[in-house]
């Protein structure tokens, strides 16, 4: 069985791939400073609740943007589980070419969301993953990585609202009945609902203006509310990142094959 482990900087999320393209899907909070042996406490109950042997996990494949628990889960899973994880980042196969200045700069959950929606649906494409920060990523025909954008994500906006404005406080990110609030609530909820959909439309049309027509695929956990306020994004993937995770394993793991 693999393991693929997407480590974002609000939750890990953990897959696990039995011979198929449908994971068994955990998420927990990401917590920079828990240890190896904390987190291998936490796997080894949530495989035990879902009836999977933790000793069959033979594989691991780990993308990560928090430096920390890169060298963390990494040493799970050679101590735990005795596989040496596969690390996206420099170093491996991954069938994709980062056409930008700095290709080392280019998180490992851009690389993997990069090659899932190339292998599923094709280019070119704009990839949107609502997470931490809202990442859009530039996916030419060929399956390149063109470049992107980077914006603060809805819950940073929203926290960053309140922090600074004295008379606000944090409401339900809820869809008001009109983008016209008749309270600071409802105000609140259209600033942020409707004008983050605004963000996303606004760099949909210009990416397009720079690559043509182009599928738009949503992935991460807000893509749902933001899909149902347009009709720019095409395509909701929940599993794209952990997929794109499963497809860099499989590369590697035929090179490794492949090898005299």
């Amino acid at each position: 069985m693999l393991l693929a482990i997407d480590v974002g900087n609000t939750h890990v999320v953990f897959g696990v791939y039995d011979g198929g393209e449908t994971p068994t899907i955990w998420r927990v909070r990401t917590e920079p400073h828990r240890t190896a042996d904390e987190h291998a406490v936490i796997l080894r109950s949530l495989c035990e609740h879902a009836g999977i042997p933790i000793d069959q996990l033979n594989d691991v494949c780990i993308g990560s943007v928090v430096p920390t628990l890169t060298t963390t889960l990494s040493d799970l899973a050679r101590e735990y589980l005795r596989a040496e994880p596969i690390v996206v980042g420099p170093g491996i196969r991954t069938g994709v070419r980062l056409l930008v200045e700095n290709p080392r700069e280019v998180g490992a959950d851009r690389i993997a969301n990069t090659v899932a929606s190339h292998r599923r649906y094709g280019g070119p494409a704009i990839v949107i993953d609502f997470g931490t920060a809202t990442t859009f990523d530039a996916v030419s025909a060929d399956g390149d990585f063109l470049g992107g954008a980077i914006a603060p994500g809805i819950d940073i906006s929203m926290q960053a609202l309140f922090d600074r404005a004295a008379r606000l406080f944090r409401v339900d990110l809820t869809r008001p009945k009109s983008a016209i609030g008749k309270n600071t609530i409802t105000n609140v909820q259209s600033g942020i609902l409707f004008g983050y959909v605004g963000l996303v439309e606004g760099l949909i049309r210009r990416f397009k203006d720079e690559m043509g027509e182009c599928r738009v695929i949503g992935t991460g956990g807000l893509v749902e509310q933001i899909a149902r306020e347009t009709e720019a994004i095409d395509i909701i993937d929940q599993r794209l990142t952990l997929d794109g995770l499963r497809i860099l394993w499989e590369i590697n793991q035929s090179a490794v094959e492949a090898r005299p």
